[in-house]
């Protein structure tokens, strides 16, 4: 795939971009290495001060930056610039909170009375290089919220992003240099994904972690387990989004809109599979499909527009195909099914709901990254679950009840990193965000993911 700017508007591509040479990732890995050894003896009130300078241009820079991302990969520029401002508040959180999440932790003395130590902690220490192997559906908050809690720890990074962002990768890498962070602290390297192996076994490099496809994941993990290096990976998601009984059909309907489309659909956390109680299913189904129908879809740098094209024409195609197999397997399509005849140009596909689905459809089983939807009817809490688990994925949950033995039982049983009650999926600095099962492992953002790439180190004082 060719390194460039292409308007998913209009198909036309606007600028292309040389992948570095060989000679120069050596230069790139050369200034890692050295920029790690000044970056991780800096002290805490340093990196805040460098972090909180990068959020403060960030926010400057957020007209600008929200046009070239939706310019890239077709997010209605209301989206980007929300993206953006989430970025910021990211960067402020853990410039405020990095310290005191990687404080000295002390056991009690009486639970290593029997080691022998007059005095015992576990200090959090950087691991070094890490390598971020990023995708094009948020191309800046996928960044940040690794390179923010990474470089408040004292690592340092290396940026592979997806190739249909140049620019928006470009724009990160000039963001962390103005902000007066030495050089070397975030690069980008406008790199094919053949050259991330090479890379990624280079004994500079500590870590990596990746956002992306399973076969994405699959390969880096491969790489970095023949090596022995720490990985974070978060990769598909097709998540549930259960409503029962008990819940508010009206908003479970409203949310579940906005949880299915946002970012053209494109989003890993978005709810895509629509398990509905009987009781409520008819009454949900009218709201939704209604909902669906009335979205706006066209220009995404118009302010009113809430569905954009998808972000490539393979994605654009690949959705399509998903969509004509269950059509011609008996499913039904309640609203779209096609693409809008009103857009001539660009990647774009109607918001669709598809109904009487059956495991049969490819789409019971994959991703559908696009706005599309799939709608079940179920008679009980047990079909629920079980629907709900039927997925090689785990990465988040939505569930729409009042009833508190409902939300102990999904709490208990559904297979995800996240379990979203009366509302919709959303990261947050302060929560931990990372799934289970073929969506990966490790968790970014929180406590626990400045530490993933850390060292717990074990200091022993003898008596």
């Amino acid at each position: 795939m060719p390194i460039a700017t292409v308007d998913p508007a209009t198909g036309e591509t606007l600028e292309t971009f040389e992948a570095l040479s060989g000679d120069e990732i050596e230069r790139r890995l050369a200034k890692a290495e050295s920029a790690y050894a000044r970056h991780r003896v800096s002290d805490f009130a340093e990196r805040a001060r460098l972090l909180n300078r990068a959020a403060d241009l960030l926010e400057e820079d957020t007209a600008d930056i929200a046009r070239t991302m939706t310019t890239e990969m077709g997010k209605p520029v209301k989206a980007a610039k929300a993206e953006a401002a989430k970025c910021v508040k990211a960067m402020r959180w853990y410039a405020e909170h990095a310290e005191d999440l990687l404080a000295d932790e002390h056991p009690a003395q009486r639970d290593v009375s029997d080691s022998g130590a007059s005095r015992a902690i576990v200090r959090y220490r950087p691991l070094g290089v890490v390598l971020a192997v990023m995708p094009w559906n948020f191309p800046l908050w996928q960044v940040v919220r690794f390179a923010a809690p990474a470089l408040m720890a004292g690592n340092v990074a290396l940026l592979k992003h997806a190739s249909n962002v140049p620019r928006t990768a470009l724009y990160l890498q000039d963001l962390f240099k103005r902000a007066g962070y030495p050089e070397g602290c975030f690069q980008t390297l406008l790199i094919g994904s053949g050259a991330v192996e090479d890379i990624l076994r280079d004994r500079r490099v500590a870590a990596a972690t990746l956002t992306g496809s399973e076969p994405a994941g699959r390969s880096v993990a491969s790489v970095a387990g023949d090596e022995i290096k720490k990985t974070v990976l978060e990769l598909g998601g097709s998540d549930p989004y259960l409503v029962l009984p008990s819940a508010d059909v009206e908003r479970a309907a409203a949310t579940a809109v906005t949880a299915r489309v946002q970012n053209n659909g494109q989003s890993c956390i978005a709810a895509k599979r629509f398990i509905v109680h009987t009781d409520v299913y008819d009454a949900f189904r009218e709201r939704f499909v209604a909902g669906m129908r009335e979205l706006a879809v066209g220009d995404p740098m118009d302010e009113d527009t809430d569905v954009g094209p998808l972000a490539t024409e393979q994605g654009r195609d690949d959705l399509e195909e998903l969509v004509e197999d269950a059509l011609g397997r008996g499913a039904t399509a309640l609203c779209g099914g096609q693409r809008p005849k009103e857009q001539e140009r660009g990647w774009y596909y109607s918001p669709t709901v598809l109904a009487d689905v059956t495991p049969q459809m490819r789409i019971h089983r994959e991703e559908a990254f696009g706005p599309v939807a799939t709608l079940y009817r179920v008679a009980d809490l047990d079909e629920a679950v079980k629907l709900a688990n039927d997925t090689p994925f785990g990465l988040s949950s939505n569930v729409w009840t009042q009833d508190d033995a409902d939300i102990e039982r999904c709490v208990r049983d559904l297979e995800a990193g996240g379990v979203f009650f009366n509302g919709m999926t959303a990261s947050h600095p302060g929560l931990p965000f990372g799934g289970v099962k073929r969506s990966g492992y490790g968790r970014e953002l929180s406590g626990h993911g400045i530490r993933e790439f850390c060292n717990a180190t074990t200091v022993w004082h003898g008596a």
